[in-house]
Formats: structure tokens, sequence, C-alpha cells
């Protein structure tokens, strides 16, 4: 019998479906993470979230593994090059928190284009001014989007309600444009583009993909958007891109290194300059966690590992 190990807390649909498909699990959502590797020796599969890295050192404990599944989109945090050397599959759930992304991502653009976090203060201060909170309608803008997988998808499929051209680049498919987007390449959105939105994984070839060049490559300042991974964007480009207007204005729920505690003194100092300016605004990596996506990326993890077992 496969005997699964999850050592995050995960929806409990997850566990109903595993009830029913006869599968045996181990729910630890409050081990450690250098307890596990005390404890993953005899499982067949390995369900985790954000608590820990999945590198050779764990994996070289868990002779009997046959897969990890991950209840979220990204797979950073875990080595695929071995996972593939020892046959282990890797499955996720961009599918459950796709939704979330796409809502979130077009709340941050509304809130950037109409002021609503300056508004709401200066309300909030007895302050009512009109003329300097007129907002821009997104239906004469031309949105690009990075990245057109899920995520991506999720997100021009929302923007179709608003009537803008909605363009999308995405460096490892081809013939993707479909009715929510048009296929264009990086230099098409470059020249055309006045919001751009990221939604690409972390890789070795996505890491501090944002530069100086790749921003002064643009032919309009741009409303920037990340909600893919925060190291895709550096610190330094984000404050060299609002320094020269390039950026118009920036929402960000991810963050080159989001343990603040940890900030080097060069990325505490753009950070204090980016809190303290009106043209950004941040949340904390929650762009995919909703109360909804909460349960769907369970049935969906939970559906994927009974296909893959065959059950």
């Amino acid at each position: 019998m496969t005997k699964i190990l999850v050592i995050d807390k995960v929806h409990d649909s997850i566990f109903k479906m595993f009830d029913e498909a006869g599968i045996e699990y181990s729910y630890q959502p409050d081990i450690k993470a250098d307890e596990v590797p005390n404890a993953i020796p005899p499982f067949d599969g390995l369900i985790l979230r954000s608590k820990m890295k999945v590198g050779v050192d764990l994996l070289e404990l868990a002779p009997k593994l046959k897969f990890i599944a991950r209840a979220g989109a990204g797979v950073d945090e875990i080595d695929e090059d071995y996972l593939e050397r020892r046959q282990i599959t890797l499955l996720n759930a961009p599918e459950g928190n796709m939704d979330a992304v796409g809502e979130h991502t077009v709340a941050m653009l509304l809130c950037l284009m109409n002021y609503l976090h300056i508004g709401n203060y200066e309300v909030r201060q007895k302050l009512w001014q009109r003329e300097e909170n007129r907002g821009h309608e997104l239906s004469t803008r031309t949105v690009g989007i990075i990245g057109y997988g899920h995520m991506g998808q999720a997100f021009a499929k929302r923007l179709i309600g608003f009537g803008c051209k909605v363009l999308a680049y995405d460096n490892g498919k081809t013939n993707y444009g479909d009715e929510y987007a048009q296929e264009a390449s990086l230099e098409e959105i470059q020249a055309q583009a006045d919001v751009l939105s990221f939604h690409i994984p972390l890789n070795d070839h996505n890491k501090h993909l944002v530069s100086k060049d790749y921003l002064g490559g643009f032919k309009k300042p741009i409303y920037l958007l990340n909600l893919a991974r925060g190291e895709v964007i550096p610190f330094s480009t984000i404050e060299w891109g609002l320094d020269n207007n390039k950026i118009i204005a920036a929402g960000l729920d991810v963050l080159e290194n989001e343990k603040l505690h940890t900030l080097t003194d060069e990325q505490n100092r753009i950070f204090q300059k980016l809190i303290n300016d009106d043209r950004v605004i941040f949340t904390p990596h929650v762009g995919g966690w909703s109360f909804e996506s909460y349960e769907k990326i369970s049935t969906v993890l939970g559906r994927k590992i009974i296909n893959l077992l065959q059950l």
C-alpha cells in the first residue's frame, strides 16, 4: 500500500479522496523541517507547501520515494534534476490557484491605476482631493503578459471585459495565442505595453531576468506587476525603474527577499525607499492564496496523485 507523508497544512478534501482510494497517509503539519529527514524513509510520497527546500540531502534518505507533490504552483524549492535521475515524479497544482492569481493581479492593477490606496488613506485623514486622485481607464491600454501558462492565462481571461489589448510572450511555447491574448514577441511587448505583468517560474534563466537594460527596452513607462517570484525582478531594478520614469507604479506580491528580517544593507535601503513611495503597493505573497484556492489546490493534487497511482 502507498504511504504518503504530508508535512504542511492542506485542506482536508485531499484526505477524503485518499480514504476513498485506500491510500495510507501520515498528516504531520506541525513537523519541523529538521525532523523531516528522520521521518521520510518509509514513505512512497511526500506532500508539502513551503516548509522546506527539498534537495539531495533529504532525497537520499528516502529510498522508497516515488513522487513529490507541491500544494501550489511553484516548484523552484525542489531539486528537479535529482528527481529526474531517480525517476521520482514531481506534481504541482497551478490549476488550483490560477483563479486567485488572475483576480489578485487585476485588483493590484486597478488599485494602482485609480489610486485607491492613496484615496482611501487621504479620506481617512479628512482630505477630499478629487482632482489629485483622478484615475486612468484600463480600456485604453495595452497589457503585456510575460509567461502564458495557467496564471498568465487566468489574468488575461479576466481582462476581456475591460476591452484592453492583451499581448502575451512565453519563450517556452509556440502557437499559444487564444481568445484572451495575442501571441507576441518580447520586442512587440516592449514597443506597445502600458502594463507589464509577470507569471513565470523561477529558474536559472529567469532569476534576475528583469534588469535595467530589460526595462530600458520599453518605449513607454509601464505599470509593473509581479505575482511570479521576487527573484525575477531585483530590488535594484525596481528602484531604477521608478527613479528613471520607466515604471509608473508597481504592484508587488513577491519580493527578491521575502524574509524581511534578513535583508542585506542594500536591500533594506531600497525596501525602506519603496515602502515610503505611494507608487508601490505590496501584498505578502498571497496572490494565489484565497480561501477557495486552499481547497481547490488539495482537490487538484489529490486527483493527480490518484491518477499517478492508477487507483
